[in-house]
């Protein structure tokens, strides 16, 4: 009967040990050595997109010159800045709309949309130079208040995080969330894109191939999500924590069953 109770807890450890998974494919970058990097020698530029929020400053040597294309806007904290200090007040923000243009003062519709920040400043430089005097040379500053991107799934810190300088990769991103868990599937991360159509896509990255530095979906958009899946391993253990009594309620059974049919046939 001993011999039995060990044998069979011997066959049931042996289940639990098969149901772990292999490393193998835990390591990034595992081909890097025969990889070439000639095509990332891309400096990304985030470009303007529908439903994108932009803060827009002008300066010129003369403030009153600028003052109509920088728009305030009257908040409870700049009314009380207004009363109890000389604080500056908060500047008008811009909503593009799904034809990729914003209202801007004085100069009215300007079309945004698809530009990078750069070239959005040159359009709007070119707008404003006319309702000043030849000896001005403004300054635009274009700034994407509302870019951030998601990551779920399989990783420790799962959330919404803002990007401050309006550029980051795959790899910046699952640093944000705390990378991966040793259950997130490194082969097959999904990346779910929204064009300026309003068309989603979505896109598997391999973190184990260091190809991905070339991948044209290296660098995240403004609103991407960032999906990791869970292997089989964390599959089958979210089932174990429910099930674990009726587990053991049968083990028990089995090994009673197995006495007595021992007792019987001995």
């Amino acid at each position: 009967m001993k011999k039995i109770k060990i044998l069979f807890a011997f066959i049931v450890v042996s289940m639990m040990i098969t149901g772990c998974g292999s490393t193998k494919n835990v390591a990034y970058f595992q081909n890097s050595d025969s990889v070439s990097l000639e095509l990332s020698r891309v400096l990304y530029d985030a470009r303007i997109m529908p439903k994108d929020v932009l803060s827009i400053t002008v300066n010129t040597t003369n403030p009153e010159a600028s003052a109509p294309f920088n728009l305030t806007v009257a908040t409870p904290q700049t009314l009380s800045a207004r009363i109890n200090s000389t604080s500056q007040p908060a500047l008008q923000s811009y909503i593009v709309d799904n034809e990729g243009n914003i209202s801007f003062p004085i100069i009215g519709k300007i079309h945004l949309g698809g530009l990078t920040k750069n070239e959005a400043e040159q359009v709007i430089h070119g707008k404003i130079k006319p309702f000043l005097s030849e000896t001005e040379t403004p300054i635009v500053t274009v700034r994407m208040i509302n870019y951030k991107i998601s990551v779920i799934g399989e990783v420790n810190r799962p959330g919404m995080f803002t990007v401050a300088n309006e550029k980051i990769n795959i790899l910046e991103a699952l640093a944000q969330a705390g990378d991966l868990t040793i259950y997130g599937v490194r082969d097959k991360v999904k990346l779910i894109r929204e064009d300026t159509t309003g068309k989603k896509e979505i896109h598997v990255l391999n973190l184990n191939d260091a190809n991905i530095i070339n991948s044209p979906y290296y660098y995240l958009q403004q609103n991407d999500i960032v999906y990791v899946e869970p292997n089989k391993v964390k599959s089958q253990n979210s089932s174990v924590g429910s099930m674990t009594t009726l587990w053991f309620s049968a083990t028990s059974i089995l090994i009673s069953l197995t006495s007595l049919l021992y007792n019987i046939l001995k």
